[in-house]
């Protein structure tokens, strides 16, 4: 029996079952998938720009605001200048046409490697409940980018920023077909407190995280 089957006809057997589901059952279960039903929610009241920044701020991100995607590069230099940052990195392709050196930047539309400092993505759309990050991977969204580098600078359109976990999920389903190889949600800088309880900045990911909003 392999590993799989094991692990199954265990379930079934906690369940009172003795084999696999019927086909009246099987379209039960696959109806309630394809309707993706809710649980419970907390209020959401609130408006989702002002909660959005709060949030990021709450989780360690810092935030800018631009009118226009022409003025995030000078956004960009702005943040890497006051921080004493390097003022060279990649970018996702889709911001390969921004005009990156007029802003005293030397940025590559390529995959990150181990020698990057900054990576420059987009966001797929942003979570106003607790100032999350939506990234989905592509040929030309390449995940390293925000993942190896110390630094990482998420651009997010405001017309893209959702309520909740759920209404990002609900827009990708209205969007794509079919999954991405890789959802990643980043909720400011990594971190982790295994350790004693101290808490560590930059173990698993980015030290810093900064969000330039694009109205």
């Amino acid at each position: 029996m392999s590993a799989r089957e094991n692990i199954l006809q265990r379930i079934r057997a906690a369940n009172g079952r003795t084999g696999a589901l019927g086909a009246g059952e099987r379209e039960v279960a696959l109806s309630r998938l394809r309707a993706h039903p809710r649980g419970p929610l907390p209020d959401m009241s609130w408006e989702l720009l002002p909660r959005f920044r709060e949030r990021c701020i709450a989780m360690m991100s810092s935030v800018a605001e631009v009118a226009s995607l022409a003025q995030v590069p000078q956004a960009v230099a702005k943040y890497l200048t006051g921080n004493k940052l390097p003022l060279r990195g990649v970018c996702w392709t889709q911001f390969s046409d921004l005009d990156w050196a007029g802003a005293g930047l030397q940025i590559a539309a390529r995959p990150a490697n181990g020698d990057d400092k900054v990576g420059i993505t987009g966001t797929y759309c942003a979570l106003a409940e607790n100032g999350t990050l939506m990234l989905l991977s592509g040929q030309d969204s390449h995940a390293t980018t925000s993942l190896l580098p110390d630094n990482h600078v998420a651009i997010v359109p405001a017309s893209r920023i959702v309520r909740a976990m759920e209404d990002g999920w609900d827009l990708l389903r209205k969007e794509h077909d079919s999954l991405p190889r890789q959802v990643n949600f980043v909720s400011g800088p990594s971190r982790t407190a295994d350790i004693e309880m101290t808490m560590v900045l930059g173990v698993h990911g980015p030290f810093r995280v900064h969000v330039i909003i694009v109205a």
